[in-house]
């Protein structure tokens, strides 16, 4: 049998080390280059900082601007203008608590698209150019807390034939449309200890950077954000959150987003906030957002809001409530969608009953 010597010994551990450090060093299994993520440096703040950038945005109790306004898969696609109005101008105004006038032009020829208010009760839009054909010319009343998509769900289910089809198109728009989406957006509530809590976190999200080359090591990015949620406490004496604010930790902490909640605790409001500025020309109102974003995810469709003038925008004016209530004085055919959705219930009950008498005979 063979025995290996001491200089045998001594020749495989050398050998053994030798692949070993050289596997380590690459010789055999070549390095390859990968991309990876850049962790940008984030700056600190207490929790009194955050809220007080809250309050901050919420010292604006009302204002008028001039905007430039973008649509994404928004209730107008079902009108058929969506790709045509993609891009419009806008002016808006809006006043505590909850009131809104946004009006919606065709840019150049500035003819208006659409009027829309909110007394923060009722909402009212007026569709004032649908492209020519005149078909979807409307005038809509409705509530801002009533759920329409039960009268929604009943439309989708229907056949239609012929010019009956537009009506499906104009329910759906118009079940989407509301004004009031855009008041939590541009005039933020303040901070409420009295009846909330307030909980600091923070997060890292990775996100793609498209001011730089697709090669720069700060292409794809991880941002730290601070979160901090606003608490409620339910009857049951459990706590849901309200809304939660994601506040930029790169360079400044800044405050980024806002999202609001309903109270099965799915978002309403996914609000982003562009780059600041300074509105008006007062000097009184630095650092503030020059677009906002706002996405609603159930009626799917977001909107940007961008200021076309910032220097121009008016700020404290207080405006009669008779603003906020939009008149019919086109002339328009009027839909009442409290009126569809109460006769569709009113329909539905009727059927369950009379199936129920068939079935007890």
């Amino acid at each position: 049998m063979f025995r290996p010597t001491p200089f045998w010994q001594l020749s495989l551990i050398l050998l053994f080390l030798f692949v070993a450090f050289s596997s380590s060093c690459g010789v055999f299994s070549p390095k390859t280059k990968e991309k990876s993520v850049t962790l940008l440096k984030t700056e600190d703040a207490p929790q009194s900082q955050l809220l007080e950038q809250i309050n901050r945005f919420a010292k604006v109790n009302s204002m008028r601007a001039k905007m430039d306004l973008k649509f994404e898969d928004n209730s107008y696609a079902e009108l058929g203008i969506a790709e045509k109005y993609k891009t419009a101008d806008g002016e808006v105004v809006v006043q505590r608590p909850s009131n809104i006038l946004l009006k919606v032009q065709i840019p150049i020829i500035k003819t208006d698209v659409a009027q829309m208010t909110s007394d923060g009760k009722k909402f009212r839009v007026a569709i004032l150019e649908d492209g020519g054909s005149g078909k979807y010319k409307k005038f809509v009343v409705g509530s801002n807390n009533a759920d329409y998509s039960a009268l929604q769900a009943q439309v989708n289910q229907m056949d239609f034939d012929g010019n009956v089809k537009q009506l499906k198109q104009n329910v759906n728009a118009f079940s989407n449309l509301r004004p009031q989406h855009f008041t939590d957006a541009m005039l933020m509530r303040p901070v409420d200890a009295a009846n909330f809590m307030y909980a600091q976190s923070t997060i890292l999200q990775q996100e793609e950077n498209f001011d730089v080359g697709k090669k720069s090591p700060l292409r794809t990015v991880l941002r730290g954000y601070y979160l901090l949620d606003e608490l409620g406490k339910n009857p049951d004496g459990s706590l849901s959150v309200s809304r939660r604010f994601w506040f930029d930790r790169v360079g400044k902490v800044r405050l980024a987003r806002q999202q609001i909640f309903d109270d099965k605790g799915e978002i309403e409001s996914d609000i982003t906030y562009g780059k600041a500025g300074n509105l008006t020309d007062t000097g009184e109102f630095n650092n503030l957002p020059l677009r906002i974003e706002v996405t609603r995810p159930k009626e799917k469709y977001k909107m940007s809001l961008t200021y076309q003038s910032p220097e121009s925008v008016s700020i404290g004016k207080t405006y009669n409530a008779e603003v906020f209530v939009l008149e019919n004085r086109w002339n328009l055919e009027e839909v009442d969608l409290d009126k569809k959705l109460l006769e569709i219930t009113n329909r539905k009950s009727q059927v369950q009953t009379q199936r129920s008498a068939t079935d007890k005979k």
